[in-house]
């Protein structure tokens, strides 16, 4: 039975900083921010005040959000204990898995949660309740990142959960999540906001 996998400090260094892929180069992770933060201020109608990053490894949306918005409140969670020992203090980082957001009581709604680059490695169970925990601290916008079987994705493929389409999108819909595009989600209170073709396919 393989080990299983550590999301530890040699993780971190070959696939954020060693690896070809740079997964937390900082150009790459700055086009998401800016754009997660654009499409939220545009649904909200106001300047963003809460982030919630769920599986935020060593929090690399942070400092970049910061950069855009100082005053906004920044909540992050991981499962790496690991990144929770070295940076939870300072970079306001708490303990958890993906399966475990709506056990925490987290006082919500964030104007933004972010899931960036995770779901694609948890268990279909664990995916399902973390999106409704997700969902239900969402008052905007969501930037869920996911990869499907049918992408050529380059990167990490240890544990890497091979689903359709269609089934991110039943998950996605059943949590309460509506599409908007490029990797955006309205919570369902946002998305009766917003006029028709503001909404992505599913509208």
């Amino acid at each position: 039975m393989p080990a299983a996998k550590r999301y530890d400090a040699r993780y971190f260094q070959r696939w954020y900083r060693e690896s070809v892929v740079r997964v937390g180069q900082r150009e790459f992770v700055s086009r998401k921010v800016r754009l997660a933060v654009a499409a939220t201020e545009y649904v909200l109608g106001r300047e963003l005040r809460s982030v919630l990053d769920v599986g935020c490894g060593e929090a690399p949306w942070r400092s970049i959000l910061k950069s855009l918005r100082p005053r906004l409140a920044y909540t992050g969670l991981d499962g790496s204990e690991y990144a929770v020992r070295r940076y939870g203090r300072a970079r306001n980082i708490r303990l958890a898995r993906v399966g475990e957001v709506g056990r925490l009581g987290l006082k919500g709604p964030f104007d933004l949660v972010v899931c960036a680059d995770v779901l694609h490695y948890v268990p279909t169970a664990e995916v399902s309740a973390g999106l409704r925990a997700m969902h239900s601290l969402c008052g905007g916008v969501a930037f869920l990142e996911m990869f499907a079987s049918t992408d050529d994705a380059e990167g990490d493929d240890v544990e890497f959960q091979r689903r359709r389409p269609a089934s991110y999108r039943r998950l996605l819909a059943t949590a309460g999540f509506r599409p908007l595009g490029l990797h955006l989600y309205a919570s369902r209170s946002a998305w009766q906001t917003l006029v028709a073709l503001e909404r992505g396919a599913a509208g």
